[in-house]
């Protein structure tokens, strides 16, 4: 097969030629985007699952619709050492940049960048290093609109201003927040407040968050009511209808066929995580020598699609990790190996390394920091990246 004709493309974040499965959501985000514009209460979305199962690819998707609905909109993927305020004012000018050259009244357009840059001035000299964006230079910052330095009252403003300037078109505002889940714990509650206080204003603005699967605990430890605040919606694996449009529609396009065998033994291997639908689906077309391909391409083509993974999606998560982190994961996959990859109990690792379960503390965190494993329930761990237990037992120091 043609390698330059291979439309599969395994990448982080990267659109799959065929959004399959993942009708449902794009459907409610639709709806979201028409109440909120007609000016109807709705909640803002989280999505949330392991790595490799397509979230920023959702949350890409679904930035592109409100964009074709001619919303403003901007984009923040969230680290743990960094402050939200000065990526949450970038996002927001972005979304500016989409509305303010259809507003009739300059005025107003300006009155918004004017609260724009007081919100961001307050962003601390630690947080500014290595930023190369400034606030909105033409324009004088408006004081007394969200520049307390309380991040929760500063977002609202900021917030109810960018929804007010939206409402004049008819449209609203949407940020999208990836890997919401290492906002820091006092600034997710002050989003979450924010948040809070616009929905029960009516202001025409949306928060869309996506992260590991710890998220909506995260989110509830932060404010007890974020419950009810947000629409949760869990990313997970494709049903086998859908990981097999997957991989037929974008071969179709090419003029190129699966036999049934085919289909089934890439389900078999993929278990329907969308990053590995898509390396196997590679692999295999590279390794095809004509259509239909066949069970025996994906045999032959399996090894190569393992290997790639064990560099770039499993080894470099692991070469992350101190020996005394990689031990504790080692742990976790030996247990793992007899509860099917299940979450496994704290304290079962600590039997396992004969250890106390507070000396293992520190290893357990780093991980936790490092996005390698989430708290899946009080007392247990799991891995963030599917499969990724049966990786390490593959292994061999």
């Amino acid at each position: 097969m043609d390698p330059v004709r291979n439309p599969y493309a395994p990448g982080a974040g990267q659109r799959p030629p065929e959004l399959a499965g993942r009708d449902r959501e794009v459907r409610q985000f639709e709806v979201v985007l028409e109440r909120v514009a007609a000016a109807r209460p709705e909640r803002s979305l989280v999505l949330s699952g392991l790595r490799g199962v397509g979230k920023t690819v959702l949350l890409n998707a679904l930035r592109s619709l409100a964009l074709s609905r001619a919303w403003g909109t901007g984009k923040v993927e969230a680290r743990p050492d960094r402050s939200i305020r000065l990526p949450i004012a970038q996002a927001l000018h972005a979304a500016s940049r989409e509305l303010t050259p259809r507003h009739r009244d300059p005025e107003r357009a300006e009155e918004f960048l004017g609260v724009l840059k007081a919100f961001a001035l307050e962003t601390s000299v630690k947080d500014r290093k290595g930023v190369r964006w400034r606030p909105p230079y033409d324009v004088p910052a408006l004081r007394g609109r969200a520049d307390s330095g309380d991040l929760e009252l500063d977002l609202t403003e900021l917030f109810t201003a960018a929804g007010e300037l939206a409402r004049d078109l008819g449209v609203g505002v949407a940020v999208f927040i990836d890997e919401m889940q290492d906002i820091q714990p006092d600034e997710l509650a002050a989003l979450c407040g924010a948040c809070h206080e616009i929905s029960q204003r009516g202001v025409a603005f949306v928060v869309v968050g996506a992260g590991l699967p710890h998220l909506p605990t995260a989110l509830s430890a932060s404010k007890s009511y974020a419950e009810r605040l947000f629409r949760y919606i869990s990313v997970d694996r494709l049903e086998r209808d859908a990981a097999d449009r997957a991989l037929t529609v974008p071969a179709m396009s090419e003029d190129v066929e699966f036999e049934p065998d085919a289909l089934a033994a890439l389900h078999e291997v993929t278990d329907g995580y969308p990053y590995f639908v898509q390396a196997f689906g590679k692999a295999t077309w590279d390794v095809a020598p004509k259509s239909p391909i066949c069970a025996d391409d994906v045999k032959v083509a399996a090894p190569e699609a393992e290997a790639e993974l064990a560099v770039g999606f499993f080894g470099s998560r692991y070469e992350r990790a101190t020996p005394a982190e990689r031990e504790y994961m080692r742990a976790m996959a030996e247990l793992g190996a007899r509860l099917a990859d299940r979450p496994v109990p704290t304290a079962d690792v600590a039997a396992l390394l004969g250890r106390k379960p507070q000396s293992l503390s520190p290893a357990r965190d780093g991980l936790i920091k490092k996005g390698l494993v989430y708290a899946a329930e009080r007392g247990s761990v799991a891995f963030t990246v599917p499969h990724f237990g049966a990786f390490l037992r593959s292994q061999h120091d």
